[in-house]
Parts: C-alpha cells; sequence; structure tokens
C-alpha cells in the first residue's frame, strides 16, 4: 500500500469515528415535524415489495420454461421454483418486521 493511500484511509477512518460528535436531539420530531422514519419505511417497503414481485415473476418464467423444456425433471424445478419464491417472500416479509420495530 503506498503511502498516500494510507495517510487517504488514516484520514478517512479519523474523521469516521468523530461524527458523533456532531450528533444532536430529536427537537424536529418533538415540535410536530414532518416523521421521516415513517415515510422512509414506507418507500422501503414500496421498493421491497416491487423487486419482490419482479423476482417472483422471473422465477416463476424461468420455472415455465425450465418445465417446458423438460417435463421428466418438473418435480426438481417445482421444487426449486417453491424454496425459491418462498426465499424472495421472507425478504419481504423482513422488511415488513423491520417496519413495524422501527415505526412507532
Amino acid at each position: 500500500m503506498s503511502k498516500k493511500a494510507f495517510v487517504l484511509f488514516s484520514v478517512m477512518a479519523i474523521v469516521m469515528l468523530a461524527t458523533p460528535v456532531f450528533a444532536q436531539a430529536e427537537p424536529a420530531a418533538a415540535a410536530g415535524g414532518a416523521n421521516w422514519v415513517a415515510l422512509s419505511a414506507g418507500f422501503a417497503m414500496a421498493i421491497a415489495a416491487g423487486l419482490a414481485a419482479l423476482g417472483q415473476g422471473k422465477v416463476a418464467a424461468a420455472a415455465c420454461e425450465g418445465m417446458a423444456r423438460n417435463p421428466a425433471a418438473r418435480a426438481g424445478i417445482q421444487l426449486a421454483m417453491i424454496l425459491g419464491l418462498a426465499f424472495i417472500e421472507s425478504l419481504v416479509l423482513f422488511t415488513l418486521v423491520v417496519v413495524f420495530a422501527k415505526v412507532k
């Protein structure tokens, strides 16, 4: 590692460690300001659901194509498809749990 890169990373580490000094209390939320946590949680849930829907569509299309090409492998393809759909849906449910945990 060159000396310039070492100095750059050292300065970045010091700057990142110094950020808690600039932390402030939450006066805006108590004064009736916008609830940014709820707003960002809604956007996170919308993005997670939208991307999961795209992923589920892609999984279903690939499974249908695989079963059409090789009908004898239907059982294995169907098992992998259901497992993949369960994993994709669990990611959306984890996002929903985080939304409920963060929004009060």
